[in-house]
């Protein structure tokens, strides 16, 4: 239960809360925390190394630090352990991708009344969005499933299974992931042409080329080739409307040998659609950049399951960012 009590000063706050969120993507793409890496420096030397203005960039710099996304101390910046495993572009951890894809989603976001009165989108899809768009968009979810990945392989058992589709898999992170702990099993990667490039660099940075393969299509129009022991699909269906998640199930479902096994990854809302919270937000983000998408009920997920005949339908006990959740099922 929402046990929010609200007030004229939360509201406010709230309302102004993007104040902060723009402070945090403006350092983002002027790529401050990189340019302070490990050694304290003065607001000229940071401005000077990013060729922007020093008062600009020290009046950002004060913002930060009363962020806790840096400290001060004899006016010189330096980055936080926070900041510097996950805003520096020199860390393995870092998540400035994603950062940045939810900069190029603040615009449409201004517009939510428009897209609400109408109930069309007000921005463009991903395939037709400027490259660095795309890119910010194809990185941040590489690095957000590197984190996640890793935790998920670990706890599904994929033992005794052979090959798994990968559906809608981008650069094959949890292709990747899942054949690591799992040595008997192959993968392929099904998605549209543009991905290709990422993929199979992805790929080929892990070693998986002899296991993982790529194949082009869009499974929206296309069929799905080849026979698999195990499907897993993760954050696909909120993309689309019910009829053609529907669609998408029972193709997949086609796809899987007697026995095999579906999985679906997503964002999921409470049977009575009300929470939890970003999977709510996450439906309003659907409708400002989809015709049809959302986010979909455990319910709404199991019905459409059970109605291309899977069986033996539950939800793993697993709880990911923003309250992803699992729900799989056999034929």
């Amino acid at each position: 239960m929402n046990t929010q009590e609200w007030n004229p000063d939360s509201l406010l706050q709230l309302s102004g809360q993007y104040w902060a969120t723009c402070t945090l993507h403006a350092a983002v793409k002027l790529d401050v925390f990189t340019a302070i890496g490990d050694k304290p420096l003065y607001s000229d030397e940071i401005a000077q190394k990013r060729n922007i203005n020093t008062e600009g960039a020290t009046r950002l710099l004060n913002a930060l630090a009363a962020m806790n996304l840096l400290e001060k101390a004899d006016d010189k910046f330096s980055n936080t352990p926070a900041a510097k495993a996950f805003l520096s572009k020199d860390s393995p951890q870092y998540i400035g991708h994603i950062i940045t894809h939810h900069h190029h989603l603040a615009t449409s976001w201004s517009q939510l009344d428009q897209a609400v009165k109408t109930g069309t989108p007000v921005r463009a899809s991903m395939s037709h969005t400027p490259p660095e768009w795309r890119e910010s968009f194809l990185m941040g979810m590489f690095n957000m499933a590197m984190n996640l990945a890793p935790v998920l392989a670990d706890n599904i058992d994929l033992s005794g299974m052979h090959s798994l589709l990968n559906l809608g898999g981008g650069p094959g992170t949890y292709a990747i992931h899942f054949c690591q702990k799992n040595p008997g099993l192959n993968a392929t990667v099904y998605d549209l042409p543009a991905t290709r490039p990422f993929a199979e660099k992805t790929i080929e940075k892990f070693g998986f080329t002899d296991r993982i393969d790529f194949m082009e299509g869009n499974y929206l129009e296309e069929g799905i080739e080849g026979t698999y022991d195990v499907a897993w699909l993760s954050h696909i269906l909120h993309g689309e409307g019910q009829k053609e998640c529907q669609r998408i199930i029972l193709k997949t479902v086609a796809a899987l040998k007697p026995g095999g096994r579906i999985i679906i990854h997503d964002f999921i809302l409470n049977n009575t659609m009300d929470g939890p919270l970003f999977p709510a937000l996450f439906s309003l983000n659907m409708l400002l950049g989809t015709s049809d998408g959302q986010s979909y009920s455990e319910n709404q997920i199991t019905d459409m399951l059970a109605g291309a005949g899977v069986k033996e339908i539950h939800r793993l006990d697993f709880l990911g960012p923003n309250d992803s959740g699992i729900i799989t099922g056999m034929i």
